[in-house]
């Protein structure tokens, strides 16, 4: 059993077989899903694709990538989107100005108000992270100092000072296909040392397909690879991995029901 916990299923690129690529990933082993929403604005979207479906569940955030349209949504409005029983998180909201070209200050603004709805609620904030490190952990340290939240680093890409301040803060470390690019030793080396107890897989997909598929578009099935690999770094087997990040998901993700 092995759980995605982090794709973009309402995407377009899902929209001539979604139910194919669902039932391709069943057959893999994949029993449930989180698809992420990444506009606050075009959350219907993302929610109605959770409701289509008994095992998938969403998240409401704005991807820093979109903090300057989305600079307005608040806190009380992401807290409100929180009371469906399928939205069970906040985010993915972040830091990034490598692959973004939001303001820096809008960045800001919009992670806070994500980081206070996940404080709020204690709804575990997805954490999109690329390239800023540092100013990531200040303020996870420093919001953390004023009450804590549930925390999941998402696609883990950070250095070890990130990777051991995330951690002694509580949070997760989720890996997908990066993890299995050749030139992410870093990234190998923080999840064969990382507690078990801390760990999730996830895809986001349909980006980042892993090795051997890296030129393809990802899916849920795909997780296998990941999962794989993080059993062989971890000298275990696919089963207990699986079992695992299972375990974790399901602690973190409180409102997420188990599958029969």
């Amino acid at each position: 059993m092995l759980i995605d916990s982090h794709c973009h299923l309402d995407f377009d690129e899902f929209n001539p077989d979604r139910d194919a690529i669902l039932a391709r990933a069943t057959a893999a082993g994949v029993d449930a899903f989180l698809t992420i929403g990444i506009r606050v604005r075009q959350f219907a979207r993302v929610l109605a694709v959770a409701e289509q479906y008994d095992n998938v569940y969403c998240t409401v955030g704005t991807l820093p990538h979109f903090a300057d349209e989305e600079r307005d949504v608040t806190t009380a409005e992401l807290v409100a989107q929180t009371a469906h029983p399928k939205v069970i998180g906040i985010g993915e909201a972040g830091l990034d100005t490598f692959f973004g070209n939001a303001s820096w200050d809008a960045q800001i603004d919009v992670f806070r108000a994500h980081i206070h709805a996940a404080r709020q609620t204690q709804l575990p904030l997805v954490i999109h992270s690329v390239r800023q490190d540092d100013a990531m952990a200040q303020i996870l340290t420093e919001e953390s100092r004023k009450g804590g939240f549930p925390i999941l680093m998402h696609a883990f890409s950070g250095g070890p000072q990130l990777a051991e301040t995330a951690l002694s803060l509580g949070a997760y470390l989720s890996f997908g296909g990066l993890l299995t690019f050749p030139e992410n030793e870093t990234s190998r080396q923080i999840a064969a040392a990382a507690p078990a107890d801390r760990l999730l897989v996830e895809t986001d997909a349909p980006s980042l397909a892993p090795v051997p598929h890296q030129d393809e578009r990802n899916e849920p099935a795909l997780i296998i690879h990941t999962a794989q690999l993080l059993a062989d770094l971890r000298h275990t087997d696919l089963a207990t991995i699986g079992q695992q990040t299972s375990e974790n998901f399901y602690r973190l993700f409180t409102k997420a029901r188990r599958s029969d």
